[in-house]
C-alpha cells in the first residue's frame, strides 16, 4: 500500500497549531532546534547560562511571532534569525562601554595556522565567551554570520571603525589566546619527551 504525505499541509498544520499555543507543537519546536540554537546562543553568550537565558527568550519570541512564519520557508531559519536578534538586543541592553573608534584598523593574523588542529569545539567556544561583550558580538556578526561592517553597525548602533576595530581586537585576543595553548601545548610536548 503506497501512501503519500502532504508536507505543506503538515507545517500548515503545525504552525497553526503553534499559533494557538498548543504545548504539545511547542514542546516539539523546541526540542527539534533546541541543539543548533543554542550553539547559536553560546557563540554570543559570556557563559552557558547566559546562553540558556538567551536561548529560552527567543523561544519565547518565536513562540509569539509565528504568525509571522511564511510556510514553505526554512522554519529553522526563521528561528536562528530571531535568536541572533535576541542576541544583539542582549548586547544592547547591556553595553558597558564601547571601544574607542581607530583611525587605521589592520587585519591580524595567526603565524601558526596548525594551533588550532590541537584545540576542541569546546576550547574554542571558550576563548570566544572570554571575549568582552563588544568583541564577542562583532567577531560573531562578522567571522560567523556573514554580516558587512555597516549592518553590524546598524544592528549594535555603533559606527563602522568601531565594528572594525573590534574585530581586530577580538582576533588579537583570540590570537593571543591560541598562542599561549601553543606554547602550553609546545612546553608540554617538550616535558613529555625529555
Amino acid at each position: 500500500m503506497d501512501f503519500a504525505i502532504n508536507l505543506e499541509n503538515t507545517e500548515i498544520d503545525f504552525v497553526t497549531a503553534l499559533s494557538r499555543q498548543e504545548r504539545w507543537a511547542q514542546q516539539q519546536l523546541y526540542e527539534l532546534h533546541y541543539g543548533k540554537m543554542m550553539g547559536v546562543c553560546l557563540r554570543y553568550a559570556g557563559s552557558r547560562d547566559e546562553a540558556l537565558d538567551l536561548l529560552h527568550e527567543g523561544f519565547i519570541k518565536a513562540f509569539q511571532n509565528i504568525q509571522r512564519y511564511k510556510p514553505g520557508t526554512s522554519l529553522s531559519a526563521w528561528i536562528r534569525t530571531i535568536m541572533v536578534n535576541t542576541c544583539i538586543d542582549y548586547y544592547r541592553r547591556n553595553i558597558r562601554r564601547r571601544t574607542e573608534d581607530l583611525d587605521s584598523v589592520y587585519a591580524a593574523s595567526i603565524d601558526t595556522p596548525d594551533v588550532l588542529s590541537n584545540l576542541t569545539e569546546q576550547e574554542i567556544l571558550a576563548a570566544v565567551q572570554e571575549l568582552s561583550p563588544a568583541y564577542r558580538a562583532v567577531f560573531n556578526l562578522y567571522v560567523v554570520e556573514g554580516f558587512s561592517h555597516k549592518e553590524i553597525g546598524e544592528a549594535l548602533g555603533i559606527t563602522e571603525s568601531t565594528s572594525r576595530s573590534n574585530l581586530v581586537k577580538a582576533r588579537a585576543k583570540l590570537q593571543e589566546f591560541f598562542l599561549q595553548k601553543r606554547m602550553h601545548f609546545d612546553f608540554q610536548q617538550n616535558t613529555d619527551t625529555a
